[in-house]
């Protein structure tokens, strides 16, 4: 909502966008791009896609024309109506040869319009697909990098520690509690897939538990169990295209695709909605199973649990007004931090560049937990401002106090996804003696015990 800022210097350019009054058009962005064709191409080139420049001058021309064809249609149905009011006015009259050769106008007039319409439904599609492929603009904090490489650590909480002794791979750290059998699920299912088993799999659960317990009463979330499958109407909203074939899963001869996280379930939960802005911000928690192809340059790896084909993940989401989303995006990744902090276990912030930012993000930042096998830290988690980008998409809109419309922003973190994090979890509570000892606050949901071996 304009009214909302009061110069156009001190608010940052995501909000900006995010500002233009609400119309049916899911393509509302529009306007800004034909304002503001230049920040547009600079943000593409931000995120290293000189590729993509090209799509904004294709757009801008197909608009242009989509917009005449429209107006010449629109005075097309005006001159029909019209003329339809003469042909009546003329029968009344009994002149009813003149009505006979006006309504040979109105046959002209209608083959027009359907070649019009044609026109404008191509025109349409045409547009939209290229608009979905031009990024969400960055925040202005977003450091400018090619990829991952470059990303910049903000904050480390804890001090990592390596220990005396060795620590083991940590497939083997859990065979040798009885913990896992990769063998078996390779006849099963193949690479990518798991048994958890014993005392490993009631920690896996243990922690999903103590995490859903951690949103609902240290941080007030609402808990919600989501659909595990979304039809493409959502797919579309929620990602891009190339997000979509590297993670999802397709359910054959159905219009279904298998949830990569519950955020997609969750943000769609909101589709085609009007929020009032009385109820903002909606802050769920959500568990799902994930179900991931992990397809590209990571790829699956054979021995571990680090990068799979399923795991289970608690999340939060955040619905909320544009000049509230920064201020929840804090909050959000500092959660995680606060949560693998109770459990003893060292992390980091770290500020993800330009280039490795989704289309759809504005802004992200990861949680790493420390490995001391790898004396490194290694990503369990990440936080993502989406900004208007899937409010739009999916036209979620909210009702201000003065009746306008405005797109929402929409916000997503990981909690916490085993069984990445038992990885993290088994290194940093390993002892040299191969037990594995027990937080306090993860004792309770694990009968008790404190440790493991």
């Amino acid at each position: 909502m304009v009214k909302r800022v009061a110069t156009r210097d001190i608010v940052p350019l995501w909000v900006r966008v995010s500002l233009f009054l609400c119309k049916e058009d899911i393509m509302l962005d529009m306007k800004f791009v034909r304002e503001n064709p230049d920040i547009v191409k600079e943000n593409i080139k931000k995120k290293f896609q000189d590729y993509k420049l090209p799509l904004v001058n294709e757009v801008l021309m197909e608009d242009k024309e989509l917009r005449q064809t429209q107006q010449h249609a629109d005075d097309l149905r005006a001159n029909r109506k019209k003329i339809s009011k003469e042909i009546g006015k003329l029968m009344g009259q009994g002149k009813k040869e003149e009505a006979e050769e006006i309504k040979q106008q109105m046959a002209e007039i209608a083959h027009e319009l359907t070649a019009l319409e044609e026109k404008e439904i191509k025109l349409r599609e045409s547009v939209t697909e290229k608009m979905m492929q031009i990024p969400n603009i960055i925040d202005d904090s977003v450091p400018i990098g090619k990829d991952d490489s470059e990303n910049v650590e903000l904050e480390r909480f804890g001090e990592p520690v390596v220990p005396d002794f060795e620590i083991p791979y940590h497939t083997e750290i859990m065979e040798r509690l009885s913990g896992i059998d990769l063998d078996a699920a390779r006849r099963v299912a193949g690479n990518g897939f798991y048994y958890l088993m014993g005392d490993i799999a009631r920690l896996h659960s243990a922690i999903l538990n103590y995490a859903r317990d951690f949103m609902i009463d240290k941080k007030g979330f609402t808990f919600v169990i989501p659909p595990y499958m979304i039809r493409s109407s959502v797919v579309d909203g929620v990602m891009s295209f190339a997000e979509m074939e590297g993670m999802m899963y397709k359910i054959e001869g159905e219009d279904l695709y298998l949830i990569g996280t519950s955020e997609h379930s969750m943000i769609g939960k909101f589709k085609d909605t009007i929020l009032e802005e009385k109820d903002l911000p909606y802050t769920y928690t959500s568990y799902s199973p994930c179900f991931r192809k992990e397809k590209g340059a990571h790829g699956i790896e054979e021995r571990g649990v680090y990068r799979i084909h399923q795991f289970e993940k608690q999340e939060m989401i955040v619905v909320c007004k544009p000049e509230d989303s920064m201020e929840w995006f804090k909050k959000l990744y500092m959660n995680t931090v606060e949560f693998f902090r109770t459990l003893d276990i060292p992390v980091r912030t770290l500020e993800c560049c330009s280039g490795d930012l989704a289309d759809l993000k504005c802004k992200s930042v990861d949680v790493e937990a420390w490995s001391p096998r790898q004396k490194k830290y290694f990503e369990v988690g990440s936080c993502s401002n989406l900004t208007d980008a899937q409010a739009r998409r999916l036209k979620i809109r909210v009702k201000g106090e003065n009746g306008e419309k405005y797109y929402a922003h929409t916000l997503n973190n990981t909690c916490v996804a085993p069984p990445r994090m038992l990885i993290a979890f088994l290194e940093n509570n390993l002892q040299e003696d191969g037990s594995i000892l027990i937080p306090e606050a993860l004792q309770p949901y694990m009968g008790g015990k404190k440790k493991i071996g």
